[in-house]
């Protein structure tokens, strides 16, 4: 399925959605370093975790709200709202008034901001995309978003430790501008829902929220498609937390290459925005390949050697201090990605009811919102019990998720009813 042959709504949230992207990834993976300067390791730590608390429960309102209220709707005002939230972080860091802070509470509202806005955004991927394009559809998105990955920190490495308050302030207006395009140019594509709020009792909405997730929760398979997302989340959530302060802590100034007398070397920070780069530019160059690749096999076998990867990974990312050895290991690190990105997400469709489909991503995307809650939690472990013992623990995490995807795929092959593989 060729870009000009999509639905309008795509193509416009393609192209603003790279927009923000940009912006948003010129400073969000430098955040974690800022608030372990400001506030200390364990300290940050904490409160990242309290932060995503709220994010966890947006992101399960968002859903709800997304099948109820409308795709578009949710996604306009979360847009909205996610921009006055990093315009508020711009001032608290801006030449005239500091406060970490403030800037933390921004960065949490933020956080809340877009947990409500992607259920929507990959609900309304299912609503005008047939089931056998969606893998490739929701993998050029995940390319769009790694070009920005590429993109972002690279710009980031330049101007954010510089102009914070700049960056930051170019954020809140490109994420405002994002919310008025799909206003103005998109359409709802939610299926008509019928009046659920008799008697016009307030805690109503709620109870009709939580009778629909325990019935989600209730299916073993997509249960175990969560608990298993969540333990490989716990190293993969470590690129923009765990890892970017690793390499501060280890990485002043080395250098890179040499070209005759010229010699190009990097601080910590650089050489996280490189690595980070080198995420980005593999994924965005490989995304829609490997998705392919990965199509010939079983989803079982692929979501196994996934984790297994990422074990992998995580234990070459503890074993150097050098520059290379890093992004040798980010090479295997974002293989790992690549393997599952596209597959999950048409995973998740699969099972999805037509009508409940906002709820079935929002449920699904739990892997990452949970995941991002308890996996800063690594940062101060790495003062409790040093960097060795706590990248051992995450590669444990990440095999005992390749188990637990084993034991999910063979409940799911006994359910003919839910798909097949």
């Amino acid at each position: 399925m060729k870009i000009r042959d999509w639905d309008q709504n795509l193509k416009v949230r393609l192209f603003a959605e790279a927009m923000m992207n940009i912006t948003f990834w010129m400073f969000f993976p430098f955040l974690t370093i800022y608030f372990a300067d400001e506030f200390g390791k364990n300290k940050a730590g904490i409160l990242l975790v309290f932060s995503q608390v709220f994010s966890v429960l947006a992101n399960l309102m968002g859903g709800y709200c997304a099948d109820r209220f409308g795709r578009k709707r949710m996604m306009v005002l979360s847009s909205i709202g996610q921009g006055l939230s990093f315009l508020t972080f711009a001032i608290a860091s801006s030449p005239w008034f500091h406060s970490p802070w403030i800037g933390f509470i921004s960065f949490a509202f933020a956080g809340v901001f877009g947990a409500f806005y992607w259920p929507a955004s990959q609900a309304m991927v299912a609503d005008v995309v047939e089931e056998k394009d969606r893998s490739h559809v929701f993998a050029i998105f995940y390319t769009s978003l790694n070009i920005a990955v590429v993109i972002g920190p690279i710009l980031g490495a330049i101007f954010y430790v510089r102009y914070r308050f700049g960056v930051m302030l170019v954020a809140g207006i490109v994420c405002i501008l994002l919310g008025m395009i799909l206003s103005k140019w998109t359409r709802e594509t939610a299926p008509l829902q019928k009046t659920l709020t008799p008697n016009g009792k307030w805690y109503y909405f709620l109870q009709n929220q939580f009778r629909d997730y325990s019935i989600i929760i209730k299916d073993k398979t997509f249960l175990l498609f969560i608990l298993a997302g969540v333990l490989a989340g716990q190293t993969f959530m470590q690129m923009d937390l765990l890892i970017p302060v690793y390499i501060k802590d280890f990485i002043k100034n080395e250098q890179l290459f040499s070209i005759g007398n010229w010699v190009f070397t990097v601080t910590g920070e650089q050489a996280f925005g490189i690595v980070l780069a080198e995420n980005g530019f593999l994924v965005a160059l490989f995304t829609v390949f490997v998705t392919k690749w990965m199509t010939k096999y079983k989803e079982r076998n692929v979501f196994v050697l996934s984790s297994i990867m990422y074990a992998i990974s995580i234990i070459f990312f503890s074993q150097t201090h050098w520059l290379w050895g890093l992004m040798m290991a980010m090479a295997i690190f974002t293989f790992a990605e690549l393997m599952a990105a596209g597959l999950q997400q048409s995973f998740v469709s699969k099972l999805a009811p037509e009508n409940m489909r906002g709820q079935y991503f929002a449920a699904g995307s739990l892997r990452f919102t949970i995941s991002r809650t308890i996996a800063p939690l690594s940062i101060p472990m790495t003062v409790w019990f040093g960097y060795g013992w706590t990248f051992i623990v995450l590669a444990v995490l990440a095999l005992c998720s390749a188990g637990m995807y084993w034991v999910m795929y063979n409940l799911f092959e006994k359910k003919p009813t839910l798909g097949s593989c």
